[in-house]
């Protein structure tokens, strides 16, 4: 936890570089970024479980994600901005890690939303793990591992290379960034996010 929180403390003057915007309520990421979706388009969302705009999306995503087309790949990544988010990032990985992210994903929010749960720090998630059946030493072998803590690494210097300043935020393809800031609500969002995927597949086609 300390190495990240170091890292963090000396990236985040990084942070806010020139970012190229484009017309239509996106912002364009230059260079663009690798994905991780191989063939298939990928639109990642980054969020922080705190986030209350973060929480109001989710119904949004929720109705959104059946209707992807099979060449479409929806995935999440947590977002970095300080030490306070870390936990938040490594209860992510950690419930993937343990194949239980669609057991704990929603519920998190939830408690800290809808049930005014204050989880915040190590402790308080290990509380909330364990109170979704997962066991107490398991949750602490996964949670301070190694790997966990690289992850969060990775997500806070792919935040960076995103160049996001807010979350939510949508990248399409590791090209596109939408967020509510650029595209004015979450019903936009969405439908800017489509407009982008159609783009996307359609250069395919044509090289």
């Amino acid at each position: 936890m300390k190495k990240i929180i170091r890292y963090i403390s000396l990236s985040l003057l990084l942070l806010l570089g020139n970012q190229a915007y484009a017309a239509d309520g996106f912002n364009t990421i230059s260079p663009a970024q690798p994905t991780q979706t191989g063939d298939k388009i990928e639109v990642l969302e980054i969020f922080w479980y705190a986030c209350p705009h973060c929480y109001d999306f989710e119904p949004y995503l929720h109705e959104w994600q059946p209707k992807l087309a099979e060449d479409v790949t929806f995935r999440r990544m947590p977002g970095i901005f300080n030490k306070n988010w870390i936990p938040h990032a490594k209860a992510f990985y950690t419930a993937e890690k343990l194949g239980i992210l669609d057991k704990i994903h929603t519920p998190l929010f939830d408690a800290i939303h809808k049930g005014k749960k204050k989880i915040h720090d190590d402790a308080a998630m290990k509380k909330f793990f364990v109170a979704q059946g997962v066991d107490k030493d398991e949750f602490t072998k996964i949670y301070e591992s190694e790997e966990i803590d690289t992850k969060a690494k990775q997500a806070f210097v792919m935040g960076q290379r995103y160049k996001i300043t807010g979350v939510p935020a949508i990248i399409v393809n590791g090209k596109y960034m939408v967020s509510g800031s650029t595209a004015g609500s979450f019903e936009n969002v969405l439908k800017i996010t489509d407009s982008l995927v159609d783009k996307e597949r359609a250069s395919t086609v044509s090289e």
